[in-house]
């Protein structure tokens, strides 16, 4: 049982270690990448919340970029990012 675990383990962090090399996802490299479900990803495309590409009108593809970009959208920033800005802001009004 044990060794069932370790197997599955170490093939999601194959697919994760391959799947960051490439520049091109498929869905399937989405799941692994992001670690979101494969319906969580058809409902981003459906709503045309994640960019996509769909060349032959059948087959979804990605661009790593564009999903890292999407990732890291809508960014908040730390309590120490927010005081160094109002300390900049107020300096540039003296």
């Amino acid at each position: 049982m044990e060794s069932n675990a370790i197997i599955q383990k170490l093939t999601q962090l194959e697919k994760l270690i391959i799947g960051t090399n490439k520049q091109i996802f498929t869905v399937d490299d989405v799941v692994n990448y992001t670690g979101f479900s494969k319906s969580y990803v058809y409902k981003l495309v459906h709503t045309n919340i994640l960019p996509y590409s769909k060349p032959n009108n059948r087959t979804l593809f990605f661009t790593k970029t564009e999903i890292d970009e999407w990732l890291l959208q809508n960014k908040s920033k730390s309590v120490s990012q927010l005081k160094q800005e109002a300390v900049i802001y107020t300096n540039k009004k003296v």
